[in-house]
């Protein structure tokens, strides 16, 4: 009963957040956390009013399988964006600048981290710093792709955008893995490096995911076709992807190489090998979405919710977080402008497209809790990571409809459409009267 009421009372939350929002002409994703930060531990929860929020982090935790799924089919949705058709027009750009923006927040990130602990030593070490450079690559998917929907946004740039966005997460992967198997040595007392740990388990990740959401791709197209209803057509789809994310989870050892998956990687290459094979993807795709809102916006609420609000309380953390913040937002833009410009992209997509990859959250918290391996050191890394998933939530969304509106991708409702509106709703009220 208990998680029910807390399901219901965060999607209440967020949905009510969104009409006040909407004055503000904010996206609804940035209404969504605000709404989980006040229902959370650290506002309303923490007074302890059975229902009325969540009264610890371990309150949020217990929902965090409607994360889990939400993720997958986020992914799910990004991966309809690799149609080969599509592909063939935007496939080079978004692989070259998808790996590039990455790397240039990497670097930057690095650099000017590593200055930081020649200043101050004993706040951040150079294990530290080059990990927060790798966590600077990871980008978030569930809200860009939540602010295309909402403003149902259309144009070479969204069309460009999203394929990016899902390609940086196996680009991430890869930066992290090597970036923080090099940290791990510095920190230890031996110095070793460890082969295994930065190179083999993160590729066999990464293929791993590749391969078995392949497969699952494969498997459920052959099963559509048992099926002559969309109704039953689209119940299947639902139940592949939370079977998809269920998989993911596993985790195991062959030998001395760790076998597990991305789930993101995984969902993603399912709704790929699906929209491209199967030849009612199109409405299957387009029906799961609707579906599929009221799991985002609660996702987003959840979120809001675990963000830690007690990072601020610490001065040293406040101000590398800001240099993390707005060095990883340089790091992105010119790494994803310069791309953008080498292979020829469109005036309007070089000057916009770094904004649109501010946000960050679920693929960098799962990087800074690997980091948490690396012991004291680790608590610094998750508590900058925390801080500013904290900031790039809340404002990354607004950048982001800021640059798809200035890019004229965003459409402001004309009045034709706003008097269509009105009209439906005076005939809904005559209608009442009668």
């Amino acid at each position: 009963m208990k998680i029910l009421l807390s399901v219901s009372v965060a999607l209440l939350a967020g949905l009510l957040m969104t009409r006040l929002f909407k004055r503000l002409k904010l996206p609804s994703v940035t209404a969504y956390l605000v709404a989980g930060v006040l229902i959370g531990p650290y506002c309303i929860g923490g007074l302890g009013i059975n229902g009325l929020g969540f009264e610890s982090h371990g309150s949020v935790e217990a929902l965090s399988l409607i994360s889990e799924v939400a993720l997958g089919f986020i992914a799910f949705s990004i991966g309809n964006e690799f149609r080969l058709n599509d592909l063939k027009k935007t496939g080079k750009q978004a692989f070259a600048i998808g790996i590039l923006q990455a790397v240039g927040a990497l670097l930057i990130v690095d650099i000017v981290l590593i200055g930081v602990h020649f200043i101050i030593p004993d706040k951040l070490s150079i294990s530290q710093a080059i990990t927060l450079g790798a966590i600077a690559t990871a980008t978030a998917p569930a809200a860009t792709l939540m602010v295309v929907r909402q403003y149902k946004a259309k144009g070479p740039l969204t069309k460009l955008l999203l394929p990016i966005v899902a390609l940086d997460d196996a680009v991430g992967l890869v930066a992290f893995a090597v970036s923080f198997g090099i940290a791990q040595t510095l920190a230890s007392t031996n110095g070793t490096v460890n082969i295994m740990s930065i190179i083999v388990n993160p590729l066999v990740e990464i293929v791993c995911s590749l391969i078995l959401g392949a497969l699952m791709g494969v498997f459920l197209t052959h099963l559509e076709k048992l099926f002559n209803s969309n109704t039953n057509r689209l119940n299947l789809t639902i139940a592949f992807v939370f079977l998809t994310a269920s998989i993911s989870m596993l985790d195991f050892h062959i030998g001395a190489i760790h076998i597990h998956f991305s789930s993101l990687l995984v969902c993603m290459m399912l709704g790929t090998v699906f929209c491209n094979i199967c030849p009612l993807s199109y409405d299957l795709m387009a029906a799961a979405d609707k579906w599929t809102s009221p799991l985002f916006a609660l996702f987003f609420v959840i979120s809001g919710a675990e963000l830690e609000l007690s990072v601020f309380a610490d001065i040293a953390i406040v101000i590398i977080g800001i240099v993390y913040i707005i060095f990883r937002c340089i790091g992105k833009y010119y790494g994803a402008f310069l791309s953008a410009k080498a292979v020829k992209c469109s005036p309007a997509i070089c000057k916009y497209l770094g904004i649109t990859l501010f946000p960050q959250a679920g693929v960098a918290l799962g990087m800074c809790a690997t980091a948490m391996q690396l012991g004291v050191q680790g608590e610094l890394i998750r508590n900058i990571t925390l801080f500013a998933v904290l900031i790039y939530e809340l404002f990354g969304p607004v950048f982001t409809r800021m640059a798809l509106t200035a890019a004229g991708e965003i459409k402001p409702i004309s009045d034709e459409v706003k008097m269509r509106r009105q009209n439906k709703l005076e005939a809904a009220k005559n209608k009442d009267l009668e």
